[in-house]
């Protein structure tokens, strides 16, 4: 079996380049990892690291460079000489339409995958271009397979939709030596860009009403998904406080041993798909804390940490837990059993196999073909909800 990614960023994680960033970016490359050890033939085409034309191989994954400044017909170039069987595209983008109907002109099949929960709502999905969700409406549409990453992501889906979805877990990357928590620092751990949807001001209120407690930050400003301005500003807020140690933009492993020392991680987001630090944080045995982001309540569930619902009640979390190494213990405990039998590559894979062995056509709506359950959504009318038409005809949908 052979797939082609198309993404610029998975090379700066293959390569170790202490300025990659993206959680979207590191699933790709640990999947595309993953995929070759298991015997795919995995390629992925890159507009930058590699010049056009040229090849490297990183962990059996071979990467080739292309042209940036045509882009279409670079990526009609690639999959033509490539001749994969799948092409795999993570996250919302109206290029995703381009990318689909170049493959399918060649008989490649599709995949996307979902990086945010609103990816696969194509009228709220898009960052850039959003006036063009059509065409990206469109590539969703005749994409043969769509992977989420948790069953809440299924609720916005049609049932033609479903059929062709699978929840695919998330890879946690390398294990490493876990520390006891009764010899680790006392310290909250936040990690992430600074936009809108990760709510830094939480992070920063929930910070002055623990004025005792020691917070160490990771991560940069951004324009993405945010307002101008907005992670500087919330920048400057942190960095008012004497207890916050706000480190800025930091190597990837950087973050993960912040993380894998840490007395535990706060999530203050709003807005996600599964948190890459989520997956970094178990497998450090760290215990999360989150206000609201639980992907199919696996934090409650599992006992992998808490879900506070409020500023008010992750002040009270986070002192109970800060206060007892014994219970952050039994915690990490189980969240190193969690990521081992849910989150490794052999999970992942057997899944992915499965999926693309599988025939779509053969589902049915009380029968999807997924691996968890959800809700099934109400039915839409073609353009309020994800059922928009094959062809993509400008002003066909108000």
């Amino acid at each position: 079996m052979k797939i082609a990614f198309l993404s610029d960023r998975i090379y700066d994680y293959a390569v170790q380049d202490p300025s990659a960033i993206g959680g979207a970016e590191r699933q790709q490359w640990l999947l595309g990892r993953a995929l070759a050890r298991a015997g795919w033939d995995v390629v992925c085409g890159i507009g930058a690291g590699v010049e056009p034309g040229q090849r490297r191989s990183v962990d059996a994954v071979q990467f080739v460079g292309l042209d940036r400044r045509h882009f279409a017909q670079s990526w009609y170039r690639f999959l033509q000489s490539e001749k994969p069987d799948w092409l795999y595209w993570r996250g919302a983008d109206h290029v995703w339409g381009v990318a689909v109907a170049i493959a399918r002109l060649l008989g490649v099949r599709t995949i996307f995958a979902a990086a945010f929960d609103t990816d696969v709502e194509p009228r709220r999905a898009l960052t850039r271009r959003t006036a063009w969700w059509r065409l990206y409406a469109f590539g969703l549409n005749r994409s043969d397979r769509i992977f989420l990453q948790h069953s809440g992501q299924l609720a916005p889906l049609n049932p033609n939709w479903r059929a062709r979805s699978t929840i695919v877990p998330g890879i946690a990357g390398a294990s490493r030596t876990v520390t006891d928590h009764d010899r680790r620092e006392r310290y909250v751990a936040w990690v992430g860009m600074l936009r809108e949807p990760k709510r830094p001001d939480l992070l920063a209120e929930i910070a002055r009403q623990l004025p005792g407690e020691r917070f160490v930050v990771c991560g940069g400003a951004t324009s993405h998904r945010s307002p101008s301005g907005y992670g500087l500003r919330a920048i400057a807020e942190l960095r008012r406080l004497p207890n916050v140690e706000f480190l800025g933009q930091v190597t990837p492993q950087f973050a993960e041993d912040t993380l894998a020392n840490a007395a535990l991680l706060l999530s203050t987001s709003d807005g996600e798909g599964f948190p890459n630090t989520f997956l970094q944080a178990w497998s450090s045995g760290t215990p999360v804390v989150s206000l609201t982001i639980d992907p199919d309540r696996v934090i409650q569930t599992a006992g992998l940490g808490l879900v506070s619902g409020g500023v008010r009640a992750a002040v009270a979390d986070i002192t109970a837990l800060l206060g007892s190494a014994a219970r952050r213990q039994d915690i990490a405990r189980r969240a190193r059993r969690h990521i081992a039998t849910a989150h490794s590559e052999a999970a992942a894979v057997n899944i992915i196999a499965q999926a693309l062995r599988s025939d779509p056509r053969l589902a049915t709506d009380s029968q999807p073909r997924v691996h968890a359950g959800g809700p099934k959504p109400p039915v839409a009318d073609q353009c309020e909800g994800n059922a928009v038409a094959d062809t993509f005809e400008p002003g066909a949908c108000g």
